[in-house]
Order: C-alpha cells, then sequence, then structure tokens
C-alpha cells in the first residue's frame, strides 16, 4: 500500500496527509496493519509548499525536515514502523515530472545526499523504518545513494518509484539497467498514464468523475503523438481478446526490473479489472506488437 504526505493530489494544505489518515484509520478498525506492506515518503525540496512544516518552512531532505516529516506520517498511519520510506523527488535540481525534458547542469547538489541518507539510517536503527526506497531518481542519483551506503556502512536503498508505462518507457535508457545489477527493485508508478492507457480519453471523451474532468491533470499525458499510440494500443488490446488496461498493467507487472506495480482506482469495478490485468502474461505475438507500436511513437510522454 503506498501513499505519501504529499497527498491528496493536487496538492492542497486542507487536504495534505489525508490518504495517509485513511490508511491509519483502516489499521485503527480492522487491526490488519501485517497483512500489508507499506510505502509512504517525505517531498524534496519545495519553493513554494510552505504547509508541511512547523513555522512554514519550506521542505528540504535535511535530518530536520525528515524527522518532522516521518514522525507526522508514522502518527497518520497509526502505526510505529513504515515498511518502506521513499524520498518522493531529490533535494538537487533535476527534471522532474515530465515539465522538462533534458538535464540542466546545475553546481547546486542541495542538501548533501550523505546527510539525507545518515537520517534515514538513524531511523532503521530506531525501528521506524524497516526500509529505504527512492522516486522520480536519476541512475546517477541511485548509483550515488548505493555509494554513499558503501562508503558509510549505512542501509542500501531498496526500490525507486518512477513514472513507467507504454507512454514513457524512458526508465529503460539506464535504471532497468541499475535495477537488475544491483537489485533496486523498480515501482512504477502511473502505469495507465493517469487512466489515458485506458482509452477512456480518446476521442476528446471527458468521462463524468474522471480524473480529468475532476481536475484536469492529466497533460503530462496528452503530448503530441499520445493519441495515436493510445489507439494503436487499443487495437492491439481488442485484437488479442483484451482491454487496454489489462495490456498495460500486463506489460509494467511482466517486466524483468519490476518487482511491484503501483495502481489506483476510484471503484471496485476498476480495482478488480486492474488486479486481474496481473494474472495475464502477455505473448510473444502481443509482445512483439507492443515494440512496434513503440518504434513508430517512442516515449511520446517523457
Amino acid at each position: 500500500m503506498d501513499t505519501a504526505e504529499l497527498y491528496a493530489i493536487p496538492p492542497k494544505p486542507e487536504t495534505q496527509g489525508a490518504p495517509e489518515e485513511i490508511i491509519g484509520d483502516y489499521f485503527a478498525k480492522y487491526g490488519r496493519r501485517n497483512d500489508w506492506v507499506l510505502a509512504t515518503k517525505v517531498i524534496g525540496r519545495s519553493g513554494h509548499m510552505d504547509w508541511f512544516r512547523e513555522g512554514n518552512k519550506l521542505p528540504r531532505l535535511d535530518h530536520a525536515n525528515i524527522e518532522e516529516a516521518l514522525h507526522k506520517s508514522l502518527h497518520r498511519l497509526k502505526t510505529d514502523v513504515i515498511d518502506l520510506y521513499q524520498l518522493h523527488w531529490p533535494d538537487r535540481d533535476i527534471p522532474l515530472f515530465g515539465a522538462q525534458l533534458g538535464y540542466r547542469h546545475s553546481t547546486n547538489y542541495g542538501i548533501p545526499m550523505e546527510e539525507s541518507l545518515e537520517s534515514l539510517a538513524k531511523f532503521v536503527q530506531q525501528g521506524k523504518i524497516r526500509a529505504i526506497g527512492l522516486s522520480n531518481e536519476t541512475p546517477w542519483g541511485v548509483m550515488k545513494f548505493l555509494q554513499l551506503a558503501q562508503q558509510h556502512d549505512l542501509p542500501c536503498v531498496v526500490s525507486v518509484q518512477n513514472a513507467y508505462n507504454l507512454l514513457n518507457r524512458t526508465y529503460e535508457m539506464g535504471l532497468s539497467e541499475v535495477s537488475l545489477r544491483e537489485q533496486v527493485a523498480c515501482l512504477p508508478y502511473s502505469p495507465l498514464a493517469g487512466g489515458v492507457l485506458s482509452g477512456k480519453y480518446l476521442g476528446n471523451a471527458l468521462p463524468e468523475g474522471s480524473r480529468k474532468a475532476l481536475f484536469d491533470r492529466v497533460d503530462r499525458y496528452e503530448k503530441k503523438g499520445a493519441a495515436e499510440a493510445v489507439a494503436a494500443y487499443q487495437e492491439l488490446a481488442k485484437s488479442h481478446g483484451l482491454t487496454s488496461t489489462q495490456l498495460a498493467l500486463a506489460f509494467c507487472h511482466g517486466r524483468d526490473f519490476v518487482t511491484s506495480t503501483i495502481i489506483g482506482a476510484t471503484g471496485m469495478t476498476q480495482l478488480q479489472e486492474n488486479l486481474n490485468a496481473f494474472t495475464i502474461d502477455l505473448s510473444d505475438e502481443v509482445l512483439a506488437g507492443i515494440e512496434e507500436i513503440h518504434l513508430r511513437q517512442p516515449n511520446p510522454c517523457p
């Protein structure tokens, strides 16, 4: 079960932390904490979100911020330990969330990564965190954390949660090798590209109650070439007796560098379709069809 102190999305002071509270209430009511692997995240550097920390301090990934964030998450989640605690995004300047393409070098490394890792290690030692993960990270960032862990006898990161789906396979360009060679699990988020890969927005459709209708926040996955790719994947799925959702999720689930795929659903029908997709093994013919479309429309939404 994956959440974050940032959520709900879009980020607002009045809803911040609400999903953690809902999960905590669930644990308090049903007492099934040990049935779940519980993951949450501490936000990275922000220049405007001043409602997370006491005194309206802007968030960073130094020890004081991590300590405050962790204890607030533990309180909201009504638990004494988090199984996987992730840095939601780096403290240094890198391209994030598809808003910027290409790396622009900066000498500002932000809070030293060693300080962040030492802080997390302290809470692992105290039994408040079981494992450490990263999110929205680069190959250099993952390898640097692994190097620091080895040099300073600190816990190694075990996972990286980045966007990965049929419209954005950039993870394969460097991070997939890191995952496999260094045993750092990939946890893909947005495997349905914010619902776009379900095909429900094709032809300018706007289903009532959909994320786009409610929040208009799927522009990352509506870039040039995306609709054509989605339509092609939809036709491929239909020709093999699959739904677009099943195709997209089964593809992610079947990658050798993926250990768990982050799904989200607004109702039981969606949830059941998502879960059923993980029982499907795509045939060689379907996988070849995916690669053919990918060659025509490579990563339209990085």
